[in-house]
């Protein structure tokens, strides 16, 4: 898709150049972004909660949770395009404002229907805001302070999670479920604030029509997909409605990318993709963002389950590694303009790998928090300094007029690496700790043996203090599930390993350009409010 050249005349001179409105227009799409990643996974903190006071079962809670991550990973494509197209300050205010809405019906909802659809509604505007707050940076920045924006936007989205969670578990420890929605209100209701004074609107006037078949291929593609990796390791891969989900990923991706490779205004043109930078910023994300998602599922029940830790203080504890990880996401724009792209993420890769080696090798039962601190800690550095340069990989592959898409892209491998980490590295995780467990259960009885193979936590609910065994069996329990999470941990040493090999000779080149071979920054032009 091409910008209409008088878009193009002049473009060059219409970057924002004042230092004080650029930090104005960063801080504005970053609060709106942290609303969006916060709301990612703040339920995890107050499933009970849901599940008492709505008279939910565990299955309607999880979906609760996860209609919402499938709604935004689904509309971030045809709605990034939608911003490059209509203007992407009106779209991040109209996101802005169903977000808004859908969380404040949300924490009203008196029943779980009313629930699930206030969760759809907040995917739908989270997907109109997630992807433009990245097109503004891209757009409206000039290009020796592109890096350093993209820095701090990454660093909102690496450890924006993390701080949603602390919030989320003080708020419902402080008061109750309810309050959880009362924080991303707050968030995009100061964000729309700061939007309409200082953020200027910019969009495209493009030839062709919208890609409406290329809009809703990729729609069916993404669910089908994400529905797959959400439910295979719950209900067996080979369950009916997990091969439903891989047929319709199947078909929705090879339509749409037959249907789009025929176009001359492709929603998303795939022969990009020879692009180096584009190709392996994309890859990084994938393993990255996946190999992280994966750790989390394992770390959380370490803490609660392993040490006995409260949601709140286990989230307090992961709180050096989001401040580590922010920080260096903070400083990877300066290495890499003395290094290189392709050796900071390199660097960051290897870091990360690192951390997962040292807490295969390190955690224990007994070692307690400090047995994983440094693995955390050199992961969190290494997260961090890998990310920045993959996002400035993609978003620098793409021209300035396809910026929505290029951003979309990059959140859409993000939301993809998460379900499929979570589903690899889980699997491994489940799987090692029934091994584990199995030849620990010869003198625990049949029926609380049956149970701990489930999981740590139901060995827990069967170990009755007053039994004999309960003492043996939660021990038992906790040191299967280190040796499952070591085993989760040495697969994801390996991905990284195998993602740093890809990077070192494939990593993005030394400049980055759009399509045409003109400097991105001379692509666009906004458009003035008035």
């Amino acid at each position: 898709m091409k910008a209409n050249p008088s878009t193009q005349a002049g473009a060059a001179d219409q970057a924002i150049h004042a230092p004080s409105q650029r930090r104005a227009v960063l801080a504005g799409v970053c609060v709106a972004l942290m609303a969006v990643i916060a709301s990612v996974s703040g339920l995890n903190v107050a499933q009970q909660q849901l599940a008492v006071a709505l008279g939910a079962s565990q299955s309607e809670v999880l979906w609760m949770i996860n209609i919402y991550a499938v709604t935004l990973a689904a509309l971030l494509l045809p709605l990034g395009a939608v911003g490059d197209r209509w203007g992407r300050k009106p779209v991040l205010l109209a996101g802005l404002m169903v977000f808004g809405v859908a969380n404040a019906a949300a924490g009203l909802s008196p029943s779980p229907a009313v629930m699930l659809a206030a969760r759809f509604l907040s995917g739908v505007g989270a997907a109109m805001i997630m992807p433009v707050t990245l097109a503004v940076i891209t757009s409206t920045f000039p290009a020796e302070e592109r890096s350093k924006a993209i820095g701090v936007w990454s660093a909102v989205a690496g450890g924006g999670g993390i701080l949603g969670m602390f919030l989320s578990a003080l708020l419902v420890d402080a008061a109750n479920w309810r309050c959880l929605f009362v924080l991303p209100v707050v968030l995009v209701s100061a964000a729309a604030f700061m939007v309409m004074r200082s953020v200027p609107n910019s969009r495209e006037d493009p030839e062709g029509r919208f890609d409406v078949v290329g809009a809703l291929s990729s729609v069916v593609a993404v669910v089908g997909f994400i529905f797959l990796l959400h439910e295979g390791p719950e209900r067996g891969w080979t369950a009916p409605v997990t091969l439903l989900g891989l047929f319709a990923g199947s078909a929705g991706a090879i339509g749409f990318a037959a249907w789009e490779l025929r176009q001359e205004a492709p929603l998303l043109d795939l022969r990009l993709f020879r692009k180096r930078a584009l190709t392996s910023g994309s890859v990084s994300l994938l393993a990255v963002f996946g190999v992280q998602a994966g750790f989390f599922v394992a770390l959380y029940p370490y803490f609660q389950a392993v040490l006995g830790w409260s949601g709140l203080r286990s989230t307090v504890a992961l709180m050096p590694m989001a401040v580590l990880s922010m920080a260096s996401s903070r400083l990877a724009p300066r290495i890499a303009a003395q290094m290189g792209a392709r050796v900071t993420m390199g660097s960051g890769i290897f870091l990360g790998g690192a951390g997962l080696a040292l807490m295969a090798a390190m955690v224990s039962v007994d070692g307690g928090y400090l047995s994983a601190l440094p693995g955390m800690l050199a992961m969190g550095l290494g997260m961090g300094l890998s990310m920045t340069p993959s996002t400035e990989a993609i978003t620098a592959a793409l021209p300035r007029e396809r910026q929505g898409v290029a951003s979309a892209l990059n959140d859409i491998t993000r939301e993809f690496g998460t379900a499929l980490g979570v589903a690899l590295l889980g699997a491994v995780l489940t799987t090692g700790y029934r091994s584990a467990i199995d030849s620990r259960l010869h003198a625990t009885p049949t029926p609380a043996a049956d149970a701990a193979r489930r999981g740590i936590a139901n060995a827990f609910a069967v170990a009755d203090g007053s039994s004999p065994y309960s003492r043996a069996l939660i021990r038992s329990a906790q040191e299967s599930f280190v040796d499952g999470w070591q085993q989760a941990m040495w697969v994801g040493v390996a991905v990284m390993a195998v993602l740093l090999i890809y990077v070192l000779a494939r990593g993005p080149e030394a400049a980055a350009s759009n399509e045409s071979g003109r400097p991105l920054e001379a692509a666009v032009a906004p458009v003035n409010d008035a």
